[in-house]
């Protein structure tokens, strides 16, 4: 990476009752930063066990804010604070129940460095079992430096690096819209988004199949049910791995084609999944 690259990164994380998970995501982040990388706090909620496994960390010198909401205002409002008072050149987010791999800021840095043309590049959360070559090869592009990337028109909202000057031109999270749909918004105006690959990794601890998962039965899913897990109507752990492997799919298979993303095709996309549900199939892309 040449000297005058683009380095510093703002990095977020938001914590909701998930103490265990903060006691184990939270240090790696901070072990993760170099001195380019500063990371931003935001405590939703009163839970003590997880506010205490912050605050046992908001000292650190790699956390550069920490602030504390009492209600539980979600991820829109904690990720525009980060986008309208940080400065570094990129923004990311990582998820209090997600892992990252030690050296994936320096990994995913590197491309930008070659190619002005990157959106959102991420770090790839599924295991290597529903990796299929076959499906995700037609979509692995080559890019100046000969660095490769898996495309695909969003990524997870943790793990990734976000140019800053991205949101500055397309502006923040509107109220209503997905990080998915903010990452769409940013394919529309040419950006190239998707997972660096070879993949940079990430443990997804929400996965059933995680080693450090809190969900060995149904009954500690139900106890911890993960927002989009409540918002799919999905209710049993066998059903939740499977959701797991179906993004992945989804991530390998999506098309490319933006004409594909328009609302009243993706409303139609919706409706054919709520059906495959009612039937006791499984809902694809």
């Amino acid at each position: 990476m040449s000297a005058g690259a683009p380095r510093s990164v703002d990095i977020l994380m938001i914590t909701y009752n998930s103490a265990d998970y903060v006691s184990l995501s939270l240090p790696r982040l901070l072990a993760s930063c170099d001195e380019h990388a500063r990371v931003w706090l935001w405590h939703n909620g009163d839970d003590e066990a997880t506010l205490e496994a912050v605050r046992a960390h908001a000292g650190d010198p790699r956390v550069h804010r920490f602030h504390h909401s009492r209600e539980n205002v979600r991820l829109r409002t904690p990720t525009n604070w980060l986008w309208a008072e940080g400065d570094a050149d990129f923004v990311s987010k990582v998820d209090d129940d997600c892992l990252v791999q030690p050296d994936w800021l320096e990994l995913l840095r590197r491309p930008y460095a070659d190619f002005a043309g990157f959106g959102v590049l991420g770090s790839w959360r599924f295991p290597d079992e529903d990796f299929v070559p076959e499906l995700a090869g037609r979509k692995i592009a080559e890019f100046p430096g000969g660095h490769r990337v898996l495309r695909n028109h969003w990524v997870q909202g943790s793990g990734y690096l976000l140019p800053r000057r991205l949101v500055a031109e397309q502006g923040p999270l509107r109220e209503g819209q997905s990080f998915t749909q903010y990452c769409l918004a940013l394919a529309r105006r040419g950006a190239v988004n998707g997972w660096s690959y070879p993949f940079v990794r990430e443990d997804h601890m929400d996965d059933p199949r995680s080693a450090h998962t809190l969900f060995r039965t149904d009954a500690d899913f139900a106890r911890r049910r993960p927002l989009s897990a409540q918002a799919l109507g999905v209710t049993r752990l066998a059903d939740w791995e499977e959701q797991m492997r179906d993004s992945a799919r989804t991530a390998q298979t999506a098309s490319l084609d933006l004409r594909e993303y328009s609302p009243w095709r993706a409303r139609r996309r919706a409706l054919a999944r709520r059906v495959r549900r009612s039937l006791g199939g499984r809902a694809r892309w």
